[in-house]
């Protein structure tokens, strides 16, 4: 049974991914974030010994905090979050339950050096439309909820990514590791390498396969997804401000893949009138 201000592994589960998920607060130490160097799914790591400078980032905010077996440490720590207003609560049985109960983590050495506010950065060519919006998505709701995205001109990307310690993604370069493999496209490849396989995002991930790769046969709302794309990019001359649009977009897509792909709207028919 969850003891008070907790969560479960399954509960929490649910939340991920979805725009209404806590900010999930890892604040294992050093040493045990060593010994399983992988996150929760939006997980920012945060030290419980300066917690008073980043309690300000949670006002207004909800909070899941994760220690690696859910005692004292996250206990101590959703505690000081409440007192100043913070809607805290624990994840029970910690890290150790999440990982036990087989659910995802994403692996750290996967994701580019953090910046001094602890945010991962990314790169990508300007003027996106299927891939570098759908990528962002799954990285704002399954990675990191405040990365930083930048979007620049195809021949500057490279030199961009390196300056500003980011990971380029989508580009045209046969070695980049973030990048088209095969038959799949950058967003299939996010969804493997940082350990996101699961059926909902599976699903979704051919959605934007046939879209991102004029392959409509894969799924048949790859159609429906190209044309609300292009259709974004039409309306939006500020790459940013279409990727705000986009992330509606793919809430939407993915909770249908979760949730309702066996769901029908079927409008009902006019039947004659009997007569009497």
């Amino acid at each position: 049974m969850p003891t008070p201000n907790s969560i479960s592994s399954d509960k929490l589960a649910r939340l991920v991914g979805t725009a209404g998920c806590p900010v999930v607060v890892d604040v294992r130490p050093d040493d045990a974030f060593r010994d399983d160097p992988r996150l929760i799914p939006s997980s920012v790591r945060r030290s419980v010994s300066d917690i008073e400078h980043w309690t300000a980032d949670l006002v207004g905010r909800s909070a899941v905090v994760v220690c690696r077996h859910g005692h004292d440490l996250s206990h101590g720590a959703a505690a000081y979050l409440r007192q100043t207003g913070v809607t805290a609560e624990t994840l029970d049985g910690g890290f150790d339950a999440w990982a036990e109960a087989g659910l995802p983590l994403v692996p750290e050495a996967k994701l580019p050096p953090r910046d001094a506010r602890g945010r991962t950065v990314w790169v990508t060519r300007a003027r996106p439309k299927v891939d570098r919006i759908a990528c962002p998505w799954l990285i704002r709701r399954f990675v990191d909820p405040d990365a930083v995205f930048l979007f620049v001109p195809p021949p500057e990307v490279a030199a961009v990514a390196e300056r500003f310690g980011g990971a380029a993604f989508d580009i045209d370069d046969p070695g980049a590791f973030w990048s088209h493999r095969g038959e799949l496209c950058t967003f299939d490849v996010m969804v493997e390498e940082l350990g996101l396989a699961t059926p909902p995002l599976l699903h979704l991930a051919a959605l934007v396969r046939g879209a991102d790769t004029a392959r409509p046969d894969l799924a048949p709302e790859a159609a429906g997804l190209l044309a609300a794309s292009l259709g974004l990019s039409r309306i939006y001359a500020d790459d940013l401000e279409q990727l705000d649009a986009g992330m509606l977009l793919y809430d939407a897509f993915y909770r249908w893949c979760r949730d309702a792909t066996e769901e029908t709207h079927n409008w009902p028919t006019n039947k004659p009138r009997e007569r009497a």
